[in-house]
């Protein structure tokens, strides 16, 4: 099986038979601590040792605090540092071997270089139509994603 995971707080990991047929997904659990939401480690790892997969694809992204597509300020580029970091790190805790792609080299695969964002969600849409949660806007963005990171995986 192949993980494909969209990192951060609105993040999915998504799991693929190794025919790329869709098995499972998980939005990224999180929990409040004080008053910031973090990613729930235990969630995620009883997540990862559930569905015992032979490699994980994780997007390599960075915070853009100054400007850009990802324009965020300080504490939100922070956040989403410290969840792709949570999550990179179960990873490594649960010994799975992951390779990290950029948005650029996976969107080039899945011919979407250049789509404007939302052609993820119906790339995705029309590779696995009975998954309902790809009609969520915001929650269906993600698993899109996660699904498409790891079509790149499995060379699809």
């Amino acid at each position: 099986m192949i993980l494909g995971i969209d990192p951060g707080l609105s993040g999915c990991l998504v799991v693929l038979e190794p025919n790329m047929a869709y098995l499972r997904h998980l939005h990224m659990p999180t929990m409040k601590l004080a008053s910031k939401n973090r990613v729930n480690g235990a969630a995620l790892a009883a997540f990862l040792r559930a569905h015992p997969v032979r490699h994980a694809y994780l997007e390599q992204v960075g915070a853009m605090p100054g400007g850009g597509e990802r324009k965020m300020g300080a504490a939100s580029a922070f956040s989403f540092g410290h969840s792709a970091g949570g999550v990179e790190m179960a990873l490594q805790v649960l010994g799975i071997p992951y390779t990290l792609v950029t948005p650029q080299v996976w969107k080039k695969r899945a011919g979407l270089q250049g789509k404007e964002k939302d052609a993820a969600r119906a790339r995705a849409i029309q590779l696995y139509p009975g998954v309902r949660d790809l009609d969520l806007k915001g929650k269906g963005q993600a698993l899109a994603d996660a699904m498409l990171i790891a079509r790149y995986g499995s060379g699809a």
